[in-house]
C-alpha cells in the first residue's frame, strides 16, 4: 500500500465526520471528501505529500462542500449558514469526537440494522460501495440504493449529529458495539480488497472502543469488546507470513505478540471476572474476551487450556446461540476430544457455503486421514473467501495433501 493510500485511509473517517458536523448533510460530506481525495491524487502525484496531508484534505473538502452549496439555489439558506460559520460549531454530546458521533448517527434506531452496518462501513470505515455489496452478497446497484435510502432517512428524520444523552445511551450502545466489532473484523481479516489485513480499520475500531470505555466505564460489554479487540490485535503481526500467507494460531510465533496489548486486554478481562463474582453476568463480548485471554496466556499452542475454552464456549452459546459460535466451540472440542468428535459437531451446523465451516471440515478430515474429502473441502473454502492471505494458506494446505 502506497503512502498516499495510507494517508487516505487514515484521514477518511475524521474527514467525513468533520464535514458532517460542519454542514449537517451526509451526501455533502461524502461527496466533498471524495472530491478532495481525487484532487489530492492529481496534485500530490507531481508535488508530493504536503507537510500536513490531513489539513490539506480538510481545507480542500470544505471548499468543495461550499462550492456545491453555492451551486444549489434551493439550499441557499444552508449555504449562508455554512459560510457564516468561520469556526465550526461546538461539539454536542458527552464525547468530543466527530467520528464517534458519526457512528451514533449511522447506528440510530430509526435505521434498519443492515442499513446501520452498511452506512457505518461506508462513512466510518471508508469501504467502497462495491466492497460493501460483496460483503452483503448483493449487487452493487442494490447496495448503492440501500445507502442512498439510509442517508435520506437520516436527513428526513433529522437525526442529530451528536452522541445521545447519557440517559439514552443504554438503548443505543448495543448497536454501536456491534458495528465497531464489524469494523474491527473487516480489518482483522478483510473480506475484500488487496490487503488481507487492514491495520487502519483495527486501529480505528480500538480507538472508538477506548472512547466508548471512557464514556461508559461501568458497562461490562464495552469493556469486554475493548478487551477482545486488544487481545486479537496483539497477534496481528504474527498472523501474516513474509510471503503473504495467513498464519494460523498453532503456527504463530508467540514471541511476536504485543505483550503490552495482551496485558491491557487481560486486565480488562480480570476486571469483568471480578464483576461476575459480584453477580454481573457476562455478555457475549466479555465471554469472547475471556476466550482470547486463555489463548494469549498459553506460552505455546499445545499448552492451551482447551477444557476452559470449551466451558467458556458453553456459556457463550447460552448468550449467543449462533451456528458460528457452535463452529468455534467444535474446533475447541476437537482439540480436547479428537477430530472425529469435532467433525460430528461441525457436520450438524447449517453453515454450508461459509468459508470457515469448509476450512474447519478440511482440517478435521485431514487429521482423520480422509485426504480426498479434505481436498474437496479446501476447494470449497478457497472458493468461499476473497481474502488473498487466507486463499494462499488454504491452497498450501490442500497442496500438501498429495504427500499424505
Amino acid at each position: 500500500m502506497s503512502r498516499v493510500e495510507a494517508v487516505f485511509r487514515e484521514v477518511w473517517p475524521g474527514l467525513v465526520a468533520t464535514l458532517v458536523r460542519r454542514f449537517g448533510d451526509l451526501d455533502v460530506a461524502e461527496e466533498a471528501a471524495g472530491e478532495a481525495i481525487a484532487a489530492a491524487v492529481e496534485h500530490w502525484a507531481t508535488g508530493g505529500l504536503p507537510p500536513n496531508p490531513g489539513g490539506w484534505l480538510t481545507t480542500t473538502a470544505t471548499r468543495k462542500a461550499l462550492d456545491r452549496l453555492r451551486r444549489e439555489a434551493k439550499r441557499e439558506a444552508k449555504h449562508q449558514e455554512a459560510v457564516m460559520l468561520a469556526v465550526p460549531p461546538a461539539p454536542t454530546g458527552p464525547v468530543d469526537d466527530d467520528t464517534l458521533r458519526l457512528m451514533f448517527v449511522c447506528c440510530h434506531p430509526a435505521l434498519a440494522p443492515k442499513a446501520r452496518v452498511a452506512l457505518t462501513l461506508r462513512l466510518v470505515a471508508g469501504l467502497s460501495t462495491a466492497e460493501i455489496a460483496r460483503a452483503f452478497l448483493v449487487p452493487e446497484p442494490t447496495m448503492a440504493q440501500r445507502l442512498t435510502r439510509a442517508k435520506r432517512k437520516v436527513r428526513d428524520a433529522r437525526i442529530p449529529f451528536r452522541t445521545p444523552a447519557r440517559e439514552d445511551l443504554a438503548e443505543r450502545i448495543g448497536g454501536v458495539l456491534a458495528v465497531v466489532y464489524l469494523v474491527f473484523n473487516e480489518g482483522y481479516l478483510a473480506g475484500t480488497g488487496e490487503d488481507p489485513i487492514r491495520a487502519d480499520l483495527t486501529a480505528e475500531a480500538i480507538r472508538l472502543g477506548r472512547l466508548l470505555r471512557d464514556l461508559l466505564p461501568d458497562d461490562g460489554e464495552v469493556a469486554g469488546l475493548l478487551a477482545l479487540m486488544l487481545l486479537t490485535e496483539a497477534r496481528r503481526t504474527a498472523r501474516l507470513s513474509a510471503s503473504g500467507e495467513l498464519v494460523m494460531l498453532d503456527e504463530q510465533d508467540r514471541g511476536g505478540w504485543d505483550r503490552a496489548l495482551i496485558a491491557e486486554g487481560q486486565a480488562l478481562v480480570a476486571e469483568r471476572v471480578a464483576a461476575s463474582y459480584r453477580g454481573e453476568p457476562p455478555g457475549r463480548y466479555q465471554l469472547q474476551a475471556a476466550i482470547g485471554a486463555v489463548h494469549t496466556s498459553a506460552p505455546e499452542f499445545r499448552a492451551t487450556d482447551w477444557s476452559q475454552i470449551v466451558q467458556l464456549y458453553d456459556r457463550l452459546l447460552v448468550v449467543d446461540p449462533s451456528p458460528v459460535v457452535a463452529l468455534n466451540r467444535a474446533v475447541a472440542v476437537a482439540e480436547l476430544d479428537g477430530p472425529a468428535v469435532g467433525l460430528a459437531l461441525v457436520d450438524g451446523l447449517p453453515l454450508t457455503g461459509y468459508h470457515a465451516w469448509h476450512a474447519t471440515r478440511a482440517e478435521l478430515l485431514r487429521r482423520l486421514g480422509r485426504s480426498a474429502d479434505a481436498r474437496a473441502e479446501y476447494d470449497a473454502a478457497i472458493g468461499a473467501t476473497a481474502n488473498a492471505a487466507q486463499r494462499r494458506y488454504l491452497a498450501r494446505r490442500r497442496g500438501s495433501l498429495a504427500d499424505m
